[in-house]
């Protein structure tokens, strides 16, 4: 088969690594990809909002199967984009269509939806701008901390957690006058619920699923969990308070009920389906859909997967999910992401990165780096997920923290806490 894989970031590269291995692959081109997808793949330099220019790409290089990555072409709708092109409507693409994409694009849309199905979730209500008082009103009914989440996709930076009533009202405020650009012309506001969170992924075919392997990740910048919010400084998997009567829980009340209610629906999701889940006492919520895999949680859960991926994506393409083999592994697996100086605000690129080739018992998954010659540079935020595995979660942090010393460039940050409150 010759694949394309959309996207650019550590996930994509996680993913393109774990495609390369399947005998079952001819050719693998990763749009636009970066320097880590160049030594498993042939990168293209695309743009995922073109999606005529994906399509020309699609034919030319005779693309038997499409796999998205990114949240942003499945909510603008590039699954629809193929299935109701004439020259395309039977190459698989691997990502639900924009109906689906909606559970990530829209979390007015992804709570109605808990809320119908009878799926555990955090009390809330939304707002527009001529409900701004009555949203007031609705956050004096609530307890501190107070929760305001931007509708629609705003770069995971659209959810705001406030202490203080008065801070929140203002924030509430703000958002619905533009803080977030279109995506907060709705704001949902919801309790806190006060719990650990994790990650639960799965990949469906529209009928049957199979639960990827679990995972946790930081998204703090700084050590104990504070500072901004970022896309993500580090993961692990599995998760050691996610025991097996938890996810059957999880599975029971969560993922039937997310599937059946799609099946509902009418919606033909083919695709992975991240739950952003918390532990309240024994119980889990969900607090947030993503439509696709998380980042940098791929990085970790990926690995764990024993079996042909490719062949696992076949079967999704085929509604056969439920024939295919499906082997995890058993080992810890942890990431530890490096990011550049002053991210997530104001950030430099170019910096050259060092000692790529002194790794030994990890795993580079690179995020933000560029080729340029022989040399490889920074490009993004986050730069590079080290990624290992142990026998334990801390052998396998060892491992992660000992290549994250190792690699070098002008202004590296990483968090040294990862699996902090699991030990």
């Amino acid at each position: 088969m010759n694949i394309l894989l959309l996207g650019s970031g550590g996930r994509e590269h996680a993913l393109a690594w774990k495609m390369s291995q399947s005998k079952k692959v001819t050719k693998l081109y990763v749009a636009p990809g970066n320097a880590g997808t160049s030594e498993v793949s042939e990168n293209i330099e695309l743009d995922l909002s073109d999606f005529e220019s994906i399509k020309k790409h699609t034919l030319e290089k005779k693309i038997d199967m499409v796999v998205v990555g990114p949240e942003q072409p499945l909510v603008d709708g590039i699954s629809d984009f193929f299935m109701s092109d004439f020259e395309l409507k039977n190459i698989p693409i691997i990502g639900p269509v924009k109906a689906g994409a909606i559970l990530e694009g829209s979390k007015d849309f992804a709570k109605d939806f808990m809320t119908k199905y009878g799926i555990p979730t955090a009390r809330y209500q939304s707002f527009k701008k001529p409900t701004t008082e009555e949203g007031k009103r609705f956050l004096e009914s609530l307890s501190a901390p107070y929760v305001l989440k931007a509708d629609g996709l705003a770069a995971g930076k659209g959810v705001i957690i406030l202490n203080d009533l008065n801070e929140a009202k203002e924030s509430l405020e703000q958002m619905l006058h533009g803080q977030f650009g279109d995506a907060s012309e709705t704001v949902v506001i919801e309790e806190f619920l006060d719990g650990i969170e994790l990650s639960v992924f799965v990949i469906t075919d529209g009928q049957s699923y199979k639960i990827l392997p679990e995972a946790k990740d930081y998204k703090r910048i700084g050590e104990g969990d504070t500072g901004p919010n970022t896309g993500g400084m580090g993961a692990v998997s599995p998760v050691p308070f996610a025991t097996k009567e938890f996810l059957n829980k999880v599975e029971e009340r969560i993922i039937k009920p997310t599937i059946n209610g799609l099946i509902k629906e009418k919606i033909n999701y083919k695709g992975f389906i991240f739950f952003g889940l918390i532990k309240v006492k024994e119980e889990p919520f969900v607090i947030e859909y993503n439509a696709r895999m998380g980042d940098p949680e791929t990085e970790v859960v990926i690995p764990r997967i024993k079996s042909d991926f490719v062949d696992l994506l076949i079967h999704t393409a085929n509604e056969t999910l439920d024939l295919a083999n499906f082997e995890i592994d058993e080992r810890s697996c942890t990431t530890v992401m490096l990011v550049s100086k002053g991210y997530p605000g104001d950030y430099k690129k170019g910096e050259i990165i060092k000692n790529l080739d002194r790794i030994v018992e990890s795993v580079l998954f690179h995020a933000g780096t560029k080729a340029s010659g022989a040399e490889i540079h920074t490009n993004g935020g986050r730069v590079i997920a080290v990624s290992s595995f142990g026998s334990t979660m801390q052998e396998a942090l060892e491992k992660s923290y000992k290549n994250a010393e190792i690699i070098e460039f002008e202004g590296k940050n990483y968090r040294k806490d990862i699996g902090f409150d699991l030990k």
